[in-house]
């Protein structure tokens, strides 16, 4: 698959989430599989730009091109501002959120709330291809609401104004992430487009992303909330794909070893304070179904230094590691 000028080395994609796709973990799961991992939104409001977050989040040293970040907002005139501002610092592909069903995201009118509003997305489209000379791509989801699908035609105007790809998330902004996702209306866009196209939503294995592929003729797929504690998600759908064998799980072993490497480039990137904080969910999320794992996320969320968070997960997994071992 191709965007713009840039191919990838497979169908898979990290999907932009806010709060967990830092330069840490896009650089974990690139190095698992991941053909391409699109960063948090960055806000279009340039008073932001100069924070700490917003500058993190703008940071992609050592990151594996092509480097995609996400821009949220809902006037032209300032995408297209965040647009070049971003491609100044790095950015190679800019990609535009009309896909987050998040209330605080919809309620200033950004995210999946401008599928209400199918001019201005048009006059924003056309503003940031314009701004850039960089590959544009969108995330969106199927529509406002089950009643107003019309993921159809953001496509068609999406693709007039020079969008290079379409990464559409199965669900409308109503339905948040409840229910299943449905393909259909991917399936429809797909046919009526010659751009790429993402399937997004519910993938969750290997059988399940060929199962989306067929289903939608999509290009590739997304992976988001299945990617949390599993980045080696990406690794299983791309052997899948290449040899039509499923890889075995990753022992406590190689869990451990990923998950502490992950930890450590996360102290590095955020520093002690925000890193503990940061990690405390990543934690959580890698001792998922784990023996005794919520007396553990209990105890690990009370330290606030990286001896001690370091400390107490090292030796939970160690301690994994020998039922494992013993189980063998």
């Amino acid at each position: 698959m191709r965007i713009g000028p840039y191919k990838l080395r497979n169908q898979l994609v990290l999907a932009p989430m806010a709060g967990v796709t830092d330069r840490p973990f896009r650089q974990l799961c690139k190095s698992l599989g991941a053909g391409l991992a699109v960063s948090e939104m960055v806000s279009c409001n340039s008073a932001l730009w100069g924070s700490k977050q917003t500058l993190r989040r703008m940071n992609h040293d050592g990151e594996v091109e092509p480097r995609s970040v996400q821009i949220a907002g809902a006037d032209p005139k300032m995408m297209a501002e965040a647009a070049r501002f971003n491609v100044e610092r790095g950015a190679q592909i800019i990609d535009i959120n009309m896909g987050c069903p998040a209330k605080k995201v919809c309620n200033v009118m950004a995210g999946s709330a401008l599928l209400q509003n199918e001019s201005l997305v048009r006059q924003i489209l056309e503003a940031v291809v314009t701004a850039v000379d960089v590959p544009v791509t969108l995330k969106l989801r199927t529509g406002w609401d089950p009643a107003n699908r019309n993921a159809l035609s953001v496509a068609q105007i999406a693709e007039q104004a020079g969008i290079q790809a379409l990464a559409i998330h199965g669900r409308t902004r109503a339905c948040g992430y409840s229910g299943e996702a449905e393909y259909q209306t991917i399936r429809n866009v797909k046919q009526a487009v010659s751009i790429p196209v993402i399937a997004n939503g519910d993938i969750t294995s290997a059988e399940k992303a060929r199962q989306v592929l067929e289903q939608t003729g999509a290009d590739a797929v997304m992976i988001g909330r299945a990617a949390q504690g599993r980045p080696w998600i990406f690794r299983e759908l791309e052997h899948y794909m290449s040899t039509g064998q499923l890889l075995p799980e990753p022992g406590a072993k190689e869990i451990r070893t990923i998950m502490i490497n992950h930890l450590k480039n996360l102290y590095e990137f955020y520093g002690e304070y925000t890193g503990v904080r940061i990690a405390r969910k990543h934690i959580g999320w890698y001792s998922k179904g784990q023996r005794n794992g919520a007396e553990f996320r209990r105890r690990v969320n009370q330290v606030g230094s990286v001896t001690e968070q370091l400390s107490m997960t090292q030796a939970f997994f160690d301690e994994l590691c020998v039922r494992s071992e013993m189980a063998a």
